[in-house]
């Protein structure tokens, strides 16, 4: 039997804003390393402080002492202050899978500038991880995960051999991801602060160490025990060496060392007993008693998961892809762009930040990041549509002059169908041409011919075209002055045929040439239709669905449900013995707004009466710090009127509905969800999450006491009977439960809180959203389940807009239609397309949601070259020259990497 031995590391939990705004935790920030470096300077019995996991750290402290870079540099070359391997803490629920990547990429690609970084998978106040996450770190090397949330520990006096339920008798654990893969975990049973603040006097060592070791001994299966020495934004505890030494002397019999985690890992490894329980997939807490999940930040501040959302889709599915098809032809890709556009993204990616459950002055940086990054990408994809655009060769279809080119880039892995709508100049008049004062009368009097939009091939394609007036514009030329005009605006709405996937197709506005018949989508003022679905209007504004492949109908779908919220950032609170408000009763107003061949909308127009607050006795349970869950409060007698705006949308050729909805909130205190009863008899659903389509259990396990059961998804959820199913995609919506009785999809559109939560009482009055707020989603009828249906192109495509460049005739080295990449499988999902971070391969990734082989087959007339990679883009196995033929096994997550530029 080995010694037992008390591994005391020393840390600080550094949430890089949370209760504090940025810069005033950062201040501390700076106290602390610099009360590091001077510690390391002058006592050699200091051995390490781990750095939280996180590299920005690093980069926070040396904007403010950059002189210290150096000193800094020479620590962590030896091991004594130790980084990474992440960029960021983020929570793994609420960023995309690609951005966990890039997290850990980016991380360990700045860590290397300083030497040595952590193998360590550090996860030690995640609100749960994804159960991908051991593929993720074996593919990157890393064998070894930490994590303080997600699985309850028995201890030892209740342990279960060979147990199903998501439980451990011990701290440490083999952690399994669902293709296999798996790393050994490490629960903070007893949390990340459980050797904080080491006393030094013997009477209070004494007392402490007697109640710590009996802490620890309780949960491990080896003789090496883990004190975490330090907390949130803990201050470096000077006197630990002499902490030590007091131990040693009161425990002779216990080595008590100051470790890291590399030293306590191997030791660990050596002395494990020969089962250790085996968690599978997702860490949520399945097995607590649901109180303190934290999945309601899910809702929190929706609309930074909102915008944290249309970034994301923008550079993951816009500007990466793009950049990668201009670098094929010969195009310099912005790598330094788009990696500091990554990095500002995820600065808004830790825990407390993107789940919402930080202060307002917080979650108003993070408004200002958002905006930052969405204009920076927006750049980006400007200029790459330029780039390409102007390599297209461009010929008007035979038979039409005059004719306008509409280039219109697909970036999605599959092809498509979609509908555009586009401004555009239709004439242009430069300053310098004319006065600028008699332009736009000028313009104003053009007599305007009958247009249409055609495809390359002279097809008429269904559209609606308006005069959308006169307005100023302006270039900015590489070579010259700015230049400004006039422009004589069309709008333009149009459905396109078949576009190809990672590739672009091109049409054009040209004076039409014989009449058409219009077939419009609205054929009474209660019913919208195509080929695929009907969508009928009831007078209380929920609709009912027929799906016409499968004759299947949805009735009375899309209702709302408002109750009382008196939890925080963190959990939703129902008041007590509650009966929800719903507009089950209401008289809806019903108008159409759009009617033509390509598109049509509805608006339907809620005045609902519901209670403008919790009631006043909220306020003194706030006041006295009561928790969540005992909380006693009903709802406020004054009523407040809330008016929900929602449009149906239905395209020509779309195989879902989309719905979005304006929420004018005057009321706070409460939470808002659209209800989509299904009728699907089933005991699982099935949602997306990181590189996997999961399946979960409608109904909690028995320890769980909270009424809601909510749940985290990225793309969509999913409700399935095995022969019809109804999925709700949206755009960062991020929290559903499947209602009590199994068959109903509930998606939350809005959660109003008043305060942080956690440890003390801090108002978050922003919290509320009060004032106009929106909310978009897309319902998608199919047959089979969402795996089986392939639901997440649909969901894809509802989340990833075409880019449309205005464009001119002229010759060009590619063609006026073109695919880039072709590739084909029966099932892989498509997540990512990219120049590598170290070399000029291109990166493309995908994952198999299905519990069976699938082959990835690649082609393209820009590659020289396959490999295989693994997360980090490490190249591997060459697997081909002009074309690749690839097994990928069952849910694994597959990266690809292509030299480029043949």
């Amino acid at each position: 039997m080995s010694k037992t031995t008390a591994h005391i590391i020393s840390h600080s939990h550094w949430d890089r804003e949370w209760y504090l705004p940025f810069e005033k935790h950062r201040y501390y920030l700076v106290k602390l390393m610099d009360d590091l470096l001077e510690k390391l300077e002058s006592d050699p019995e200091y051995k390490s402080f781990h750095l939280d996991g996180q590299t920005i750290a690093v980069d926070d402290y040396l904007e403010i002492k950059p002189e210290k870079r150096e000193l800094l540099k020479k620590y962590i070359e030896e091991n004594k202050i130790i980084i990474g391997p992440w960029y960021i803490l983020q929570d793994a629920f609420l960023t995309s899978a690609e951005a966990n990547v890039r997290n850990l990429i980016i991380g360990m690609h700045d860590a290397e500038k300083f030497g040595s970084f952590s193998k360590l998978g550090y996860f030690p106040d995640t609100f749960g991880v994804y159960g991908q996450a051991p593929q993720m770190l074996q593919q990157a090397g890393i064998s070894t995960a930490t994590f303080g949330r997600g699985v309850k520990p028995t201890g030892f006096n209740n342990m279960v051999s060979d147990s199903v339920n998501f439980e451990s008798p011990f701290s440490e654990l083999e952690w399994q991801s669902p293709d296999g893969s798996s790393v050994l975990g490490i629960l903070l049973a007893n949390w990340y602060s459980n050797g904080n603040e080491v006393p030094t006097s013997e009477e209070e060592a004494k007392q402490f160490w007697e109640q710590k070791l009996a802490d620890a001994r309780k949960y491990a299966s080896t003789p090496h025990l883990l004190y975490m020495n330090g907390c949130d934004h803990q201050p470096l505890q000077k006197d630990l060496p002499e902490a030590i030494r007091m131990a040693k002397d009161l425990y002779p019999e216990i080595d008590f060392v100051h470790s890291n985690f590399a030293d306590y890992m191997e030791a660990v490894q050596k002395t494990l007993p020969e089962n250790l329980q085996t968690v599978q997939g997702e860490l949520r807490n399945q097995r607590t008693d649901g109180w303190s999940t934290l999945v309601n930040t899910a809702s929190a501040r929706i609309y930074l998961k909102q915008m944290n959302h249309l970034c994301q889709i923008k550079l993951e599915r816009l500007a990466e892809p793009l950049s990668t098809f201009a670098y094929m032809l010969g195009e310099e890709y912005p790598e330094d762009y788009l990696r500091f556009a990554w990095k500002q993204l995820m600065q808004n990616h830790p825990h407390d930040s993107i789940c919402g459950c930080s202060v307002d002055e917080v979650h108003e940086e993070m408004v200002t990041r958002f905006k930052k990054v969405d204009q920076m990408t927006d750049m980006i994809i400007q200029e790459q549509i330029e780039k390409l655009t102007n390599k297209i060769e461009i010929n008007a279809p035979a038979g039409y002059s005059h004719a306008k080119p509409l280039v219109v880039f697909n970036t999605v892995g599959h092809d498509r169908h979609t509908v555009i709508e586009k401004v555009i100049d239709y004439e242009r008049v430069y300053f310098r041409d004319m006065s600028f004062t008699k332009i736009p009368d000028y313009l104003k009097g053009k007599v305007l011919p009958e247009l249409a939009i055609v495809n390359a091939s002279g097809e008429v394609q269904a559209a609606s075209i308006e005069d959308a007036g006169v307005e100023f514009g302006y270039d900015l030329p590489d070579d010259a002055f700015r230049q400004p005009y006039f422009a004589r605006k069309m709008k333009v709405t149009f459905a396109t045929d078949k576009l190809p996937a990672l590739g672009y197709q091109t049409y054009f506005l040209v004076e039409k040439q014989e009449a058409t018949e219009e077939v419009l989508m609205i054929k009474n003022d209660r019913v919208i239709e195509n080929n695929h679905l009907k969508i009928s209007v009831h007078s209380n504004g929920s609709y009912d669905i027929e799906h016409k492949g499968s004759g299947k109908t949805y009735y009375h779908v899309g209702g709302y449900e408002n109750t009382s919220d008196i939890g925080n950032e963190y959990m939703f609170k129902k008041g007590t013995n509650e009966k929800p408000y719903t507009t089950s009763a209401l008289k809806a107003n019903i108008q159409i707004l759009e009617n033509n061949a390509a598109r049509a909308k509805m608006e339907i127009t809620h005045k609902w009466e519901i209670p403008v607050s919790a009631a006043a006795e909220l306020e003194d349970m706030k006041d006295r710090l009561v928790w969540h869950r005992d909380r006693e409060a009903g709802r406020s007698e004054e009523m407040t009127t809330l008016v929900l705006k929602t449009i149906l949308t239905l395209d020509k050729e779309s195989e879902g509905l989309a719905v979005k909805v304006t929420i004018d909130n005057t009321a706070k205190d409460h939470r808002l969800r659209v209800l989509y009863p299904t009728s699907l008899q089933t005991d699982h659903h099935l949602a997306e999450s990181a590189f996997e389509i999961v399946q979960r259990p409608n109904k909690p396990e028995v320890e769980w006491e909270n009424p809601s059961f909510d749940h985290h998804q990225q793309s969509f959820a999913s409700l399935s009977d095995g022969e019809f199913g109804l999925t709700v995609a949206t755009k960062g919506l991020h929290e559903y439960e499947v209602l009590e009785d199994q068959t109903t999809l509930a998606v939350t559109v809005l959660r109003s809180v008043s305060e942080l939560g956690d440890w003390g009482y801090f108002p978050t009055p922003e919290a509320q959203c009060l004032g106009t707020q929106t909310a978009e989603w897309f319902v998608i009828p199919h047959e089979g389940n969402a795996i089986e249906a392939k639901v997440y192109e649909q969901a894809y495509d509802f989340q990833t807009p075409v880019v449309c460049r205005q464009a001119e005739i002229k010759a060009g080295s590619i063609p006026t239609n073109n695919s880039f990449i072709n590739w084909n499988s029966d099932g892989l999902v498509f997540t990512s397309l990219k120049m590598g971070e170290k070399q000029d391969d291109i990166i493309m990734r995908f994952y198999n949601p299905a519990d069976a082989e699938k082959y990835l087959s690649i082609e393209s007339p820009h590659i020289a070259d396959y490999y295989t990679s693994n997360i980090i883009e490490e190249k591997l196995d060459k697997v081909g020259e002009t074309y690749a033929n690839i097994p990928v096994s069952k849910y694994k997550v597959m990266t690809v990497a292509m030299e480029g530029r043949k």
